[in-house]
């Protein structure tokens, strides 16, 4: 039996791609023996990034904050927006017993605003989800301040000394005059980075789909920046035949999975890396 490398280990399969489950700046390159042996345990794509934080621009990248300003460093409207928030709600870490009892709403509501439809997990499904989360989750809400409901939340992964973002929902008649983002992201920015001190918080890496505005909006008005990488790709044999054809019709293709796989072949085809 071939004994697995540090690097292989490193990794899990999510819908059928093996991707690194470690903080960004700790991946490196994996060989093609190394990817070659994962594509035989299972799964259909490799996907790793390298060269975090790269001193020139490339083609993929994560979403990240590394420094913590304060309300210096945002514009007068944000600042009045986060006040807003502050004012009406009450934002803070809690336990998985409300996320039980009242995130599944929370949930399900913020579909209503998605350009592109995802699937939509049960509610046993999701709850199963939120009780089997490890330690290293915090979960974070935005509480009504008049009647006591959870109308907003964050799920955040940490590891590495890092914070990654890895969910924020909240319903969307709360999106205005509430203002419950602004207000999650500033008191989540100031407790990891300003009170907990990890390197960076992260929203992930460049969206595939690109269905949501969450890291635009990150960027303007909270002043993340883009981490730039280098991004590798490896296929099972017949998936690399696969895509190769399909490129040239890729604006005719109607099926998002697919083009997702095609839009994230073209950023590493651009990433100009070695």
């Amino acid at each position: 039996m071939e004994k697995e490398s540090n690097s292989q280990m490193d990794f899990h399969l999510y819908k059928g791609t093996w991707v690194n489950t470690k903080a960004p700046h700790l991946y490196n390159k994996l060989s093609d023996a190394e990817c070659k042996a994962l594509l035989k345990r299972g799964g259909f794509i490799v996907r790793n990034t390298y060269h975090f934080d790269l001193p020139r621009e490339s083609s993929f990248w994560f979403v990240i904050k590394d420094s913590f300003g304060g309300m210096d460093e945002l514009s007068s409207k944000t600042r009045n927006q986060i006040r807003r928030a502050f004012n009406t709600l009450d934002i803070k870490i809690i336990n998985k017993d409300l996320m039980l009892k009242e995130g599944y709403k929370v949930y399900l509501s913020a579909f209503e605003k998605y350009s592109v439809k995802s699937q939509i997990m049960s509610r046993e499904n999701y709850e199963k989800m939120i009780e089997n989360t490890p330690d290293n989750y915090d979960f974070w809400a935005c509480i009504d301040k008049n009647n006591g409901h959870l109308i907003a939340y964050s799920m955040n992964i940490i590891k590495d000394n890092t914070c990654h973002y890895l969910s924020m929902k909240a319903i969307p008649e709360y999106l205005r005059g509430y203002y419950p983002f602004y207000g999650l992201l500033y008191a989540m920015n100031q407790h990891y980075l300003e009170e907990k001190k990890v390197h960076y918080v992260s929203d992930g890496a460049r969206s595939i789909t690109e269905h949501s505005n969450i890291q635009p909006f990150l960027i303007e008005k909270f002043k993340f920046r883009k981490a730039y990488c280098c991004l590798q790709l490896k296929y099972k044999w017949w998936l690399h035949f696969i895509v190769m054809i399909l490129i040239p019709f890729r604006s005719l293709i109607p099926f998002s999975s697919v083009k997702a796989v095609l839009n994230m072949h073209d950023m590493y085809k651009k990433c100009n890396c070695i």
